[in-house]
């Protein structure tokens, strides 16, 4: 099948906010931060903070939306965090189901859990599942992943934060990598990218690399994309050997 070089800009939609840590991916959490600012400028669905809550206010939004999306689930928590009942889980699918014009991206570090769900869901082909993985401990995530029913099936290897000795492809649609930003990011290195690009390349799969996260990381200091004002700017540059890998899985074509 053939791979698409296409870009969506994609919306947030976060019909659950706050989260705890379970992994190494998590130790300098971007929604954390980003929960305690909102929190700090009187945002009311931040005035807890990082703490776990369900809004099922918001779950009409998407069908508000006039046009088309590509729409990033909880993008501040993580849908199948054992703390979120399953019965808002599935009014969060129902909403999914009954909006095909949008395509959801859904993102998870409880691979267990999926699994176990993934039964009780009805996966249209609208919803893109995905985990994380950041080291090799939790390259099962993936294989937990590809049981379930899901269409279209992604790996966010973000931040990737050690290499990987194994990368199981079965099922899989789609991989992201990208370096750690921020003052206390952990650096990538080149060969843990070239070894998850040459895997998707053995077994065709599209191949997204999002960022090397700081310009130190990088391992070229000429990356154009390292400037701000580059039309496909990431932080740290995207390029790799020259070239900038966006693809997309071939269903999104």
């Amino acid at each position: 099948m053939a791979q698409s070089d296409i870009e969506w800009t994609e919306v947030t939609w976060n019909p659950v906010t706050g989260c705890t840590k379970i992994s190494p991916g998590c130790k300098y959490c971007y929604a954390e931060v980003m929960s305690k600012r909102l929190k700090s400028m009187g945002i009311d669905k931040y005035k807890d903070g990082f703490a776990l809550k369900a809004h099922p206010e918001t779950l009409n939004t998407p069908f508000t939306w006039k046009k088309s999306k590509v729409v990033f689930v909880n993008s501040m928590s993580d849908l199948f965090h054992p703390d979120v009942p399953a019965d808002f889980i599935k009014a969060v699918f129902s909403v999914m189901n009954n909006t095909p014009q949008h395509t959801y991206q859904v993102l998870t570090k409880r691979s267990e859990r999926l699994l176990e769900l993934s039964p009780e869901l009805n996966w249209t082909k609208n919803i893109w599942m995905g985990v994380s993985v950041e080291n090799e401990k939790y390259t099962y995530r993936i294989q937990e992943l590809s049981k379930t029913a899901a269409q279209t099936k992604f790996l966010s290897i973000e931040p990737l934060i050690a290499p990987l000795k194994t990368l199981p492809l079965d099922n899989i649609d789609w991989v992201i990598v990208g370096g750690e930003s921020g003052h206390k990011a952990r650096p990538i290195k080149k060969d843990w990218v070239d070894f998850i690009k040459r895997k998707c390349e053995e077994r065709n799969v599209a191949f997204f690399f999002k960022q090397w996260g700081k310009a130190k990381f990088n391992i070229n200091p000429q990356d154009p994309t390292i400037e701000s004002d580059h039309p496909k700017h990431a932080k740290g540059g995207c390029e790799l050997d020259g070239k900038i890998y966006r693809q997309m899985p071939p269903k999104a074509a």
